[in-house]
C-alpha cells in the first residue's frame, strides 16, 4: 500500500497533483521549524527594562519575522487539511470498498501516509520548542498595547488581530497539525451524511492494519532500508489510529474497534 514509487493512474492524477503541490513544501516547513530559535533573550531584556525604548524596538523587530514564519506554518496546515479531505473523498467513495480503493489507488494512499508522517514530525518539533508560544504571546500582548498607543504597525497587514486569534488557537494545541487533521476528518464524516461512516473508519483501520503487518512480518520489515523508513511506517500507524479514534462512534480503544490497539501498543 505504501509502495514508495507508486505512480498515479489517470483516474488518480488530478487529486494526486493537487496534493503533491502541497507535499512539495513539507520538507521546507520542517526545516524552517527545526531552525526556529525564538527571540527569548530580546523579549526578556524588553520586559526587564520597560522604559528602554531601544530594547522594546529590538524585541519587536526580532519577533515580527518569527510571527510571519508562524503564520506560514499555520497556513500550511490549512492546505494540508484540504489535501487530506480530497484524499478521503477519493479513498472512500462508492462503489469500491476502502480495501479496494487502497489497492487500486496506491499513489493516493502513499500521499495520505506522507501527510500523516509530516504531521507527526512537525508536531513533535513544535512540542519541543517552547519559544513558539512565548514569542507569539509577546507579539499579541505588544500588538494590543501598541494599538492602544496608536502606534503604526506594519505587521498588522500581515498578521492582524483576527489572524492572530486563529493562530493562537492553533498553537495552543500540543499537536496542532494533528488536531487540525482530526477535526477535518470528523467534519468530512459529518458533511457526507450519505456516505456510510464505515467507509471512512474502514479506510483508516485498513491502513493501520497494513502498517502493523509491515512492522511485524520479518519479510516486510527487512525491506525497510533505513531507520527513517521504519519510523515512517510507525508514524503513519499512530496517525491513522488517532484519526480513527476521532471519527469512530466508540473510538479506537473499544473492544468493538477494528484496530487491535492494545495488542499493537503493547508490542511497540
Amino acid at each position: 500500500m505504501f509502495c514508495l514509487d507508486a505512480q498515479p493512474s489517470d483516474g488518480e492524477r488530478e487529486v494526486w497533483n493537487q496534493v503533491n503541490a502541497v507535499l512539495q513544501d513539507s520538507e521546507r516547513m520542517l526545516s524552517d521549524l527545526q531552525s526556529y530559535k525564538g527571540a527569548g533573550q530580546e523579549i526578556r531584556d524588553a520586559i526587564q527594562n520597560p522604559n528602554d525604548i531601544q530594547l522594546q524596538e529590538r524585541a519587536w523587530n526580532s519577533v515580527c519575522p518569527l510571527v510571519v514564519r508562524l503564520k506560514r506554518f499555520y497556513e500550511f496546515s490549512l492546505r494540508l487539511e484540504k489535501a487530506l479531505q480530497s484524499l478521503l473523498e477519493s479513498l472512500t467513495c462508492p462503489p469500491y470498498t476502502p480495501t479496494q480503493h487502497l489497492e487500486r489507488e496506491q499513489a493516493l494512499a502513499k500521499q495520505f501516509a506522507e501527510i500523516l508522517h509530516f504531521t507527526l514530525r512537525f508536531d513533535e518539533l513544535k512540542m519541543r520548542n517552547p519559544a513558539i508560544q512565548n514569542d507569539f504571546s509577546y507579539y499579541r500582548r505588544t500588538l494590543s498595547r501598541n494599538r492602544i498607543n496608536n502606534m503604526h504597525l506594519d505587521i498588522e497587514s500581515e498578521v492582524n488581530n483576527e489572524m492572530a486569534n486563529r493562530m493562537s488557537l492553533f498553537y495552543a494545541e500540543a499537536t496542532p497539525v494533528l488536531k487540525t487533521l482530526s477535526n477535518a476528518t470528523t467534519r468530512f464524516v459529518a458533511e457526507n451524511k450519505t456516505l456510510p461512516i464505515e467507509n471512512t473508519t474502514d479506510c483508516l483501520s485498513t491502513m493501520a492494519s497494513v502498517c502493523k503487518v509491515m512492522l511485524e512480518t520479518p519479510e516486510y520489515r527487512s525491506r525497510f532500508t533505513s531507520e527513517e523508513s521504519l519510523m515512517f511506517c510507525m508514524r503513519v500507524m499512530v496517525g491513522v489510529i488517532i484519526l480513527y479514534d476521532h471519527v469512530h462512534p466508540v473510538g479506537a480503544f473499544s473492544k468493538a474497534s477494528k484496530i487491535d490497539v492494545h495488542h499493537e501498543t503493547s508490542e511497540r
